[in-house]
Parts: structure tokens; sequence; C-alpha cells
């Protein structure tokens, strides 16, 4: 049925990036998906392979070694991903969200040195916003990075970190101004390969989660770490705040679309099983309820994507405001959870078995209604706007 539908912001260009990225994925990651998630973390070759393939930092202009590309490449790679079930992939934050932080707020310099081996695999990078005590108050951190002569010297706490235990770039959020809100927060680029070895910088375990197995996710410490004054993003301190606020539309849409593709392969996964399946004499299908409950989930679906569709759109057209991105975001992950709860059920035991695709789908869903600001969240910064 999805297959019948065709995004507005397709052309010919990314159905030959979709087939590409496809092929790629069926070859290099699915196979390795269940050992990734095994093992906690993707392996470095990996995005070595991807990034010789092309397939990172897609949206960042050629002359920084990215693909030249705009956000609905970057939509291709994260839904190609989600349909083929490889969560542990980082390269949504990669890619679509420190990637741009530099190429939005660096200099010259910084991205000539950073961004190339980004998009190369060389460098895996990651952000670090949230603390053990500060989740969606991004103005309540408490890492502070307070300048001396020539470095900037961090100190606090950092959690939850996509990639963290992977990258050795990662974006901060700190505190340059401790004694302000909003106007003290700066951000701040840590090369790990310069402070893992010179003492104060850790990384905690990886942390186990319900989901997204295969994703290494982390807790980092910062003891009077010294980070070079040089590695600030923007020309002064104090201009965090506002840089979060002008890239998280994009992040929040990140979400949806990974929301949107997920749906899509939960109910293509449910509508090949409910068609096998027999009980009582006769396909699951062949129930009335099924295929009422089944026609709710495709309609909703699609709503789904038209929507995002439309944002996706707008965010390419620098139209995206931050209301309508947090609408996005909260609704799609909420219709993910209960459709692919929905889809489960039909599977009876075996969805509650994680051989099946299902039941990763399943674990791996619930964190979306979590990060990129929480969907209370969303709903306030809507609420804003009544």
């Amino acid at each position: 049925m999805f297959e019948n539908y065709v995004s507005p912001w397709m052309d010919e260009e990314l159905h030959i990036m979709r087939d590409a990225v496809k092929k790629f994925v069926a070859k290099e990651f699915a196979p390795r998906a269940s050992t990734w998630e095994k093992q906690g973390f993707v392996d470095r070759d990996a995005w070595l392979k991807a990034g010789e393939a092309g397939l990172l930092c897609a949206s960042i202009p050629p002359e920084y070694g990215g693909g030249g590309g705009n956000f609905r490449h970057e939509m291709v790679l994260v839904e190609e991903l989600a349909y083929a079930n490889v969560s542990g992939f980082g390269n949504g934050v990669h890619s679509g969200i420190v990637a741009h932080y530099i190429n939005n707020y660096a200099s010259e310099e910084q991205k000539l040195k950073w961004l190339p081996k980004m998009a190369s695999g060389e460098i895996i990078s990651a952000i670090a916003m949230t603390e053990p005590g500060t989740g969606s108050d991004l103005q309540a951190v408490a890492t502070t990075g307070i300048l001396q002569g020539d470095h900037y010297l961090l100190n606090g706490q950092k959690t939850f970190l996509t990639n963290g235990q992977s990258a050795n770039l990662i974006c901060v959020v700190v505190k340059t101004d401790p004694a302000e809100s909003a106007s003290g927060i700066s951000l701040l680029m840590v090369e790990t390969e310069l402070v893992e070895g010179a003492g104060g910088f850790s990384r905690g375990r990886n942390l186990e989660k319900i989901g997204m197995k295969a994703q290494d996710t982390s807790e980092i410490f910062f003891d009077d770490v010294e980070v070079p004054a040089e590695n600030l993003l923007g020309d002064t301190e104090g201009k965090g705040f506002v840089q979060l606020m002008e890239q998280l539309p994009q992040e929040r849409l990140i979400i949806a679309i990974g929301a949107c593709a997920a749906m899509e392969t939960a109910l293509r996964h449910t509508s090949e099983y409910v068609k096998e399946r027999k009980a009582f004499g006769k396909r699951i299908l062949d129930f009335q309820n099924t295929q009422f409950r089944l026609a709710e989930c495709y309609t909703e679906a699609r709503i789904a994507r038209v929507f995002v569709d439309e944002c996706a759109v707008k965010l390419a057209d620098g139209k995206l405001d931050a209301t309508t991105a947090a609408m996005a975001k909260w609704w799609t992950t909420q219709k993910q959870c209960e459709i692919v709860d929905a889809c489960l059920q039909f599977f009876g035991g075996y969805g509650y078995m994680t051989e099946y695709p299902i039941a990763r789908m399943f674990a791996d869903s619930r964190v979306q209604k979590i990060y990129g600001g929480s969907n209370e969240i969303m709903k306030l910064l809507i609420a804003r706007d009544i």
C-alpha cells in the first residue's frame, strides 16, 4: 500500500540515491545488525564503509567533504535504515545534527578541520546536552566551561550520548557564564583524542537500554578538562542557546521521519504475517477485527507521512517553524508507539520474541517519545502559540 505513495519531495536523483542506499544497507549493515545488538555498538569500520559510499554528511557542501545535498538526502538515509530495521547506526546525530552545527556556526578553519573527516567516517561525532539532573530544560545545564587564557576548563557530567562510546568529536553544551541563564550557554567542540590521555575526561559504561541495543549510549565526565579556546562554536560566547533553538526543529523532524518509516515497516511485516498465519481455520487477516484495526493503522501512518513530507519541504526551504516541528515530533512518535504495539498484538506470543523484527521495533520505539525533547515538552511549546 505504501509503495503506491510517492513523497512530493522525491525526484529522480533521490530515487537513484534511495536504490543505492537500500543496496548498501542490505549488503553491509543488515547482516551485521544482530551482532551489533549483542555487542552494544556499531563497529567503526561500518562508519568508514558508509563514508566511502558517500552516505555520511550527505547534506554538507562538497567543499567540506560532504555530498552537497540537502535535508531530503538525509531523509532518504533515515528512512532506509528504518526500513531495514537497523537502529544502531547513529548517523542521524552525526550527519543530521552535529555536522550542521559545525556547518552553520563554525569558522572556516574548524569546518575544514572536522567536516571532511566526519564525511569519511574517520571522525564519529556526538552531542552532549542532557545531564543527570537536566533534560529538556537546557537553560539549567550545570556543566561549565570557563575561559582561562588560551583554553576552556570544563567541569561537569553529561549523559545519554548517542555514539557515546565511539565518538571522537563531541559538541558539548556548557555554561561559559554560570551567572546567566540562556545567555550564558555556549557550545564547545571536544576532540577526545586531545583529552582522553591527559586526565580529567572519562566515559562511563555503555548504558543498557530497553531497546536501541546496537546504539552505544554513554555518560561522559569532565574534571578540569582543558579544551582549546578556538574550539568554541561561534565568534563569541553566549550564543549556544540560540544555536540550539535554531537547529532543534531539524533534529525533531529527523525523529518524526524515523517514526513514519517505523510505522510503515511494522505494518509491512504485520500485513505479510496476517496473510499467512491461520487461526480457527482461516487467515488472521480474514477476521473483521484485523481488517478494521489495520485499516486504522494504515490511515494514521499515511496521515503522519503526509504531514512529515510537508514539514520536510518547509525545512528544505528554510520555513519550518519550531511549533510545527514540535507537532510533528510528538504526534508521529505517539502514533509510532501505538501502531507498533497494535501490530505486535497480531503476532501473538511470537510478537514477544526478539527473533521477530516486530519485537525489536516495539522496544526501539519507546525512546522516540523521550529524546529530542519529551512529548510533554513538545505540547508545552505548541501551547505557547495558542
